[in-house]
């Protein structure tokens, strides 16, 4: 393990980043299992988490890296077995201005600054997109601990082992072509239910090099409908004007803005002319301050 630091840094909390559901390899430390245990129980444990992230090897071919993570008084300090300075500058998206970002969202709508100030440390990470489309597909009807289970799982069997470290045994998240090789019997047998199909197609298209570009891509995946799709353009493509629209999402839009909880063609519109190109940010700080207070 190697160590990285990155000093100065602003908007940054590892509580607000892991918790607001764009990822689901991360967890508080102290967690040796590797279980989702909620939101963590102690100062300190916010403060730091471990986790593994898509990484390219120098042959291409998408890896995994271990990470250790803890964030104090605008000090971000790092362990990991894999990457680069610049490679975790570009993941936590530490380059963007976060504080320009929610001056624009609460001067367009002054109404989003409760939840801004809640999730003030929310950065969207730039995440492995073979990983993110997976993870969303498994995400469909489905809630976080169990996610959480379903991908560990996943990378138990399929995945290669990648080290120990933060007191458990780290795997990587399978290559496309061991996803699309794998036996369906298999696959179900990891509880992935009606999904497991739909991640053994996926991953056959995208071992095939159907990489996605645009949500017109990304939707001609099998098991990809618009809210999975917005998601991964969001997560996965970053494009940050990508609103996610989930049973959290059309609570809060019928809360704060007054839409009927079926009519998405009505929110969808009203976060691209509200928010714009940072429609992706509004949804992260609204999904976190709701879900997270239980509202």
């Amino acid at each position: 393990m190697k160590k990285i630091i990155f000093e100065n840094v602003a908007d940054f909390d590892p509580e607000h980043i892991f918790e607001c559901g764009q990822c689901f390899r991360w967890v508080p430390a102290g967690d040796g299992s590797g279980d989702y245990i909620g939101a963590a129980s102690s100062y300190a444990a916010r403060l730091s988490w471990s986790g593994s992230a898509g990484i390219q090897a120098p042959d291409g071919q998408a890896r995994s890296t271990i990470a250790g993570s803890r964030s104090e008084n605008g000090l971000v300090s790092m362990e990991v077995s894999g990457g680069d300075e610049a490679f975790w500058r570009r993941y936590f998206d530490l380059d963007t201005d976060y504080s320009s970002v929610k001056k624009t969202l609460i001067s367009n709508d002054p109404d989003i600054e409760a939840a801004v100030d809640y999730g003030h440390g929310i950065r969207i990470l730039n995440q492995d997109l073979f990983e993110t489309i997976i993870s969303f597909i498994i995400s469909q009807n489905n809630n976080i601990p169990r996610i959480r289970k379903n991908i560990e799982s996943i990378c138990d069997k399929y995945g290669e082992t990648i080290g120990e470290a933060y007191g458990r045994e780290w795997h990587a998240f399978p290559s496309a072509e061991k996803l699309a090789a794998a036996d369906i019997d298999d696959l179900m047998g990891l509880k992935l239910g009606y999904r497991a199909p739909y991640i053994k197609e996926t991953a056959r298209a995208f071992a095939e090099g159907k990489c996605p570009a645009c949500r017109e891509e990304v939707l001609a995946f099998h098991g990809v409908g618009p809210k999975v799709a917005n998601c991964i353009m969001l997560f996965g493509l970053h494009d940050t004007a990508a609103f996610p629209i989930d049973t959290w999402v059309r609570h809060i839009m019928n809360d704060m803005y007054g839409f009927d909880e079926n009519d998405l063609k009505g929110m969808q519109k009203f976060a691209a002319e509200k928010f714009g190109e940072y429609a992706g940010y509004a949804q992260q700080y609204l999904f976190y301050y709701y879900r997270d207070r239980r509202v």
